[in-house]
């Protein structure tokens, strides 16, 4: 059934001849790799600057709370392609894995209703397409290797478009001392509570900064294009990033500094611009939103809601009252134990609190030392600094409380006041002051996993660990069991 009925009489009468497709509007989604809230100057940071992005929410809506359903790649893109929680996704749970054609992803729904679809660089995966029956096809369109400019010229007259522009920025490795060189002012960079304030770590998240500018560049160069042409003003631009930064307590965790993300949507004089809206939501809502906004038909399946409601608003602040939490997970990321289990775990964030539910406490959070892989590798140039300098300084009395905040084993439950302490330093879990708070958090959760069919609460999840890993050579020296 279609979820909005002026929608489906609009699509209905578009495909009678009625009105004309292109009135319908076209899709710009970029998304950068491991861009992570609040990495952007229109959140507030002093020292880095994103000026398409603080455009685009400026004439548009900024999110101050989006999430992404884990804070892995892999598993992220196919949530947002499937607008689907990645629990409910079989092996596409996992990062470097596939993605079944079982699960309808937006842009070929698009594509099978008119619309021109295609993407540029990294938009699914890392993995193996194929593997889950894609052949001729691919869960984003076709790949357009010369970017946006080539798939804009091979858009047949008057087609709707929908276009992934997709960035490797700011993924690791980054050219060392490059956020410096750059002109930034390494002194003035924000950060984080659970690391050293020290150069070298001010250095990296600067040299991290420097490729978020880049990604931003390019976001800037798409709108010319389109401005150029007349048809920015019948452009949706969404503009966000897979999780969080590549650092430890960030990455492959699901904290706030994983999984939350910037967000800013425009869409011409459709929406009104200047609004900044506190609802959460979710990247699993922007595949409901894009095919609503087309006029096609949304699978049952879906577990996003679309944003339509708070696009076509005119307030700021809390929008839909219902939207005041939101809910995320993770399961393997990298093989980096020696059976190749992972670290599953899920979360629900509210305006107040975060409660994390770790299945496997016995397990460690990132990976078995002293390697602890499931964070990037350590040492190098560009490579994971930050990383190295919490290693080299474990054993300092200074240096054992940051080790421990992202490597450590982590208790069954974690509790955190998002209010005065944001960046999730303090549990509370275990304290009975607030054991009501917790109960009623680990309670609503649960309740939103089973009512999402999480293998995790419903049964079978032993499947995650053992699902074929597609990237590198670790999975092919040993397989799980074996």
């Amino acid at each position: 059934m279609m979820r909005s009925l002026p929608q489906a009489v609009f699509l209905l009468l578009a495909l009678m001849g009625c009105v004309h497709a292109q009135e319908r509007p076209n899709i710009l989604f970029c998304i950068a790799d491991d861009w992570g809230w609040p990495h952007a100057s229109a959140y507030g940071d002093p020292v880095l600057k994103t000026p398409t992005f603080d455009r685009i929410a400026r004439e548009g809506v900024l999110f101050q709370h989006a999430y992404v359903s884990s804070p892995s790649c892999t598993p992220s893109r196919n949530a947002i392609l499937t607008g689907q929680y990645h629990w409910r996704l079989d092996e596409g749970a996992n990062l470097w894995s596939s993605l079944s054609t079982r699960f309808p992803v937006y842009p070929l729904l698009l594509e099978a209703r008119g619309y021109h679809v295609g993407h540029w660089r990294k938009s699914w995966g890392p993995g193996r397409v194929k593997v889950g029956g894609y052949t001729d096809s691919h869960p984003a369109g076709k790949p357009y290797k010369k970017g946006f400019e080539q798939f804009l010229a091979a858009r047949p007259d008057k087609k709707p478009f929908c276009f992934w522009l997709g960035a490797h920025d700011p993924h690791r490795g980054y050219a060392l001392g490059s956020g410096r060189k750059s002109g930034m002012d390494i002194d003035q960079v924000k950060v984080p509570a659970f690391y050293p304030n020290v150069e070298q770590v001010r250095s990296d998240i600067a040299d991290y900064y420097f490729e978020v500018q880049r990604f931003d560049s390019d976001v800037a160069r798409a709108l010319a294009m389109l401005e150029a042409r007349g048809e920015l003003e019948n452009t949706i631009v969404v503009m966000t990033g897979d999780h969080g930064m590549p650092f430890p307590r960030c990455k492959s965790n699901i904290y706030d500094m994983g999984v939350r993300v910037p967000l800013a949507i425009r869409w011409g004089a459709r929406v009104k611009g200047g609004r900044t809206v506190t609802d959460f939501v979710s990247l699993v809502d922007l595949a409901p939103t894009f095919l609503e906004l087309a006029g096609v038909e949304v699978p049952a399946d879906v577990n996003g809601r679309s944003l339509l409601p708070i696009l076509n608003a005119s307030a700021s602040g809390r929008v839909e009252a219902g939207r005041d939490h939101v809910i995320y997970g993770k399961e393997r990321h990298v093989p980096c134990r020696p059976d190749h289990s992972g670290y599953p775990c899920r979360g629900i964030r509210t305006d107040g609190w975060a409660y994390i539910k770790n299945f496997k406490p016995d397990r460690w959070p990132v990976g078995d030392p002293p390697r602890y892989g499931d964070t990037d590798p350590a040492g190098g140039p560009g490579k994971k600094i930050t990383k190295t300098y919490l290693l080299d300084h474990k054993d300092d009395p200074a240096g054992k409380r940051f080790f421990d905040l992202s490597f450590a084993k982590r208790p069954a439950e974690e509790l955190y006041d998002m209010k005065a302490d944001p960046d999730q330093i303090s549990n509370l879990a275990a304290d009975p002051r607030h054991a009501a708070v917790k109960a009623a958090l680990a309670a609503r959760l649960e309740g939103q996993l089973r009512a999402t069919g999480d293998p995790r609460v419903l049964g079978g999840a032993d499947r995650f660990d053992s699902y074929p890993y597609y990237g590198g050579s670790a999975w092919r020296k040993k397989k799980p069991g074996k």
